[in-house]
């Protein structure tokens, strides 16, 4: 049977990135129990409530949503234990000392399979005040308007 390729998304946090300034990424293996596994394979997660801690020199990863698989046992897995994340030691001490700082938080933004593993992209990140998050919905718009003005232009052009 041949090794899987490439890269499968399984979810995605987009209010991350709404609520928080992203500071730096990087990207974590999971342990996994095999019943998470196939349910994430089914394409079922959800990282809207989740968040990352530092505790004891590893990393963990709390409130990420991986309902139970349907065809499981009695062996089956909480939906919204911790799980542990796998990262090496120089940058669990990087994350450690950064985290100190007052207002940052580890958060996930995706989770996906990477040739065949799960693995789970988690961010530094810094809370967004109200302002900023409704100064970065007005930019948006903006452009978003401006794009338009362009494709009405180009097409007045073409006519």
């Amino acid at each position: 049977m041949p090794k899987e390729q490439g890269t499968k998304p399984i979810a995605q946090n987009k209010k991350a990135r709404h609520d928080y300034h992203i500071e730096d990424t990087w990207e974590a293996g999971m342990v996994l129990m095999g019943t998470e596994v196939k349910s994430l394979r089914l394409g079922r997660a959800s990282l809207v409530d989740g968040f990352a801690e530092v505790d004891g020199g590893e990393v963990w990863l709390h409130g990420v949503h991986i309902p139970e698989y349907s065809q499981g046992t009695w062996t089956n897995h909480a939906a919204r234990r911790r799980r542990k994340l796998l990262l090496n030691r120089a940058e669990i001490s990087k994350i450690e000392k950064k985290i100190g700082d007052k207002g940052y938080t580890l958060v996930p933004l995706s989770l996906y399979f990477k040739d065949g593993r799960a693995k789970v992209e988690i961010a530094l990140a810094r809370g967004k005040k109200h302002y900023d998050k409704r100064h970065a919905i007005a930019e948006r718009q903006a452009n978003r308007e401006k794009e338009q003005a362009v494709q009405r232009r180009l097409k007045g052009m073409r006519d």
